[in-house]
């Protein structure tokens, strides 16, 4: 392993913290108000990560932190899931956590190998958002405290003139039953690693769980930055939606403009913005399939005779 001095890692977690913190504050704000916001919450109810997750930094595997086994914080870092001690030195175990968190480690790699061998596809228009209210009474959408842009009827007749193109099953399966045969393929999630691609939104944002699964094993910058891409492409996705957001603002501080996919111009616009989080999540996805393979590199190097730690300036 590479050995990170104290100076140096201690300065790196305290960034970090300060930039979690950043990124989390409307909603610990928010939160200890009461107030909702239905685009950004979605981050912390759909996917199960906390604030306090992202709060704590790791190094990610193959690097011993220096002194940290002296560490005063609370708690403290020796006693986190899925560390191990070498003297004075803390380290993420990847061993104990590839042994009992193999086959999802297994099954995010392979996913992640496959999406990003696919061309990525940019028809679909975010259309999923709509195929979720098609053909539903006011009463029945599922985000009841957002208005809607258009009425029913006229979100039906969007949905009718377009083909719907989802290759995502996490937002196929929210299709109403009769969004959900005009779809160009029915979606399982048994055939998910066979139908996910980059182009898809969905696809982008669960980078943030899969990386949050990944526990100690991903870097603290890396499980950030897929966060930040989670959050751009939730507002993107909304915007794109037949819901009304305009009334809240995004993480840059302006108001949620629609994107009207159903006009010539949206469509561009959306197209524009999905090219951008492919080439943003291409890197990412790449970034997350090597912190996979240092892993695994730590596991078999742990385990050889005669392994000595290098000193990282």
């Amino acid at each position: 392993m590479q050995v990170l001095r104290e100076t140096d890692w201690r300065e790196r977690e305290r960034a970090h913290e300060a930039r979690a913190r950043a990124l989390t504050a409307g909603h610990r704000e928010r939160r200890a108000r009461g107030e909702a916001h239905p685009v950004e919450d979605f981050l912390w109810t759909y996917y199960s990560l906390k604030p306090s997750h992202l709060h704590r930094w790791h190094p990610g595997a193959g690097i011993l932190l220096e002194n940290a086994a002296a560490d005063p914080g609370s708690p403290a870092r020796r006693d986190w899931r899925f560390y191990g001690a070498d003297g004075e030195g803390l380290y993420v175990d990847a061993d104990a956590l590839l042994g009992e968190r193999g086959t999802t480690v297994g099954y995010i790699e392979g996913l992640l190998t496959a999406t990003a061998a696919r061309p990525a596809r940019f028809g679909c228009f975010g259309l999923h958002e709509w195929a979720m209210v098609y053909k539903q009474q006011p009463t029945q959408v599922r985000h009841q405290n957002v208005p809607l842009r258009l009425a029913n009827e006229e979100i039906d007749a969007v949905v009718d003139s377009h083909r719907i193109s989802c290759t995502h099953f996490d937002a196929y399966r929210f299709f109403t039953p009769e969004a959900a045969p005009l779809n160009a393929e029915e979606l399982t999630r048994a055939t998910q690693v066979q139908r996910e691609q980059p182009g898809c939104l969905h696809a982008g944002m669960d980078l943030y769980k899969w990386a949050g699964k990944l526990g100690p094993l991903i870097p603290g910058d890396l499980l950030l930055d897929t966060f930040e891409l989670a959050r751009d492409i939730r507002e993107v996705d909304m915007q794109a939606s037949p819901y009304d957001v305009s009334e809240y603002v995004g993480a840059d501080g302006a108001p949620l403009v629609p994107i009207a996919i159903e006009g010539a111009a949206g469509k561009r616009q959306y197209v524009a913005r999905q090219r951008e989080f492919t080439r943003r999540g291409g890197e990412l996805r790449r970034r997350i399939g090597s912190a996979i393979q240092v892993a695994r590199r730590s596991r078999r190097l742990r385990s050889a005779p005669n392994t000595t730690a290098s000193k990282v300036c």
